[in-house]
């Protein structure tokens, strides 16, 4: 890859330092969508022997990438994110793959193709992660953060996506089980 290219690259990916997400941190920030990201590509690492019959190194490049899409669009939160704004962001996406040189191109598209299908066991592995982070990031922000409708969301966000994996559906549950101490603690009901 050319320099030029490559520094291209890197300036759109800064976008996701500055770009915040809905969700709040611990010590009472906004999220950016890069801190998101590497939490993400973390959270594939820790759980690799979990799932050794799937390509971790593909999990991996999709969780690195799956935001990328926010470096053109900004973050918009899952509960407000309409099917305009899905296509909007899919469209720039194949716009920047189309843009971007071999083999870089292809196989980023190929990626966020296998993502939005959902079929394989590295796309459920990594939809599962994205879900399951963002309601950990969540019970680890101030509950004053929390819209009244993330109450009852919290517990039911991701489970979908968690059903494939008896190991995910665990992690959920101790999850949920954070959920619901958090909100008990603060004498709220969900």
């Amino acid at each position: 890859m050319e320099p030029v290219q490559f520094l291209e690259i890197l300036h759109l990916a800064e976008n996701l330092k500055n770009n915040t997400r809905h969700s709040w941190t611990s010590t009472g920030r906004h999220e950016s969508v890069a801190e998101h990201s590497w939490r993400l590509c973390l959270m594939a690492l820790l759980v690799r022997d979990e799932f050794p019959e799937a390509d971790m190194d593909k999990v991996l490049r999709m969780c690195v990438l799956h935001d990328m899409g926010e470096a053109f669009t900004g973050d918009i939160a899952a509960f407000r994110k309409t099917a305009s704004d899905e296509a909007r962001e899919s469209a720039v996406l194949r716009r920047w793959t189309d843009s971007l040189p071999a083999p870089y191109g292809a196989e980023f598209a190929a990626l966020y193709d296998e993502m939005e299908a959902l079929q394989t066991t590295e796309a459920k592995i990594y939809k599962a992660l994205d879900k399951l982070e963002a309601v950990i990031q969540h019970n680890e922000a101030d509950l004053s953060t929390w819209l009244p409708l993330e109450y009852d969301l919290q517990l039911t966000y991701g489970a979908e996506q968690v059903r494939f994996s008896e190991y995910f559906t665990r992690l959920k549950k101790a999850v949920d089980a954070d959920t619901r101490a958090k909100i008990a603690a603060a004498g709220k009901t969900p």
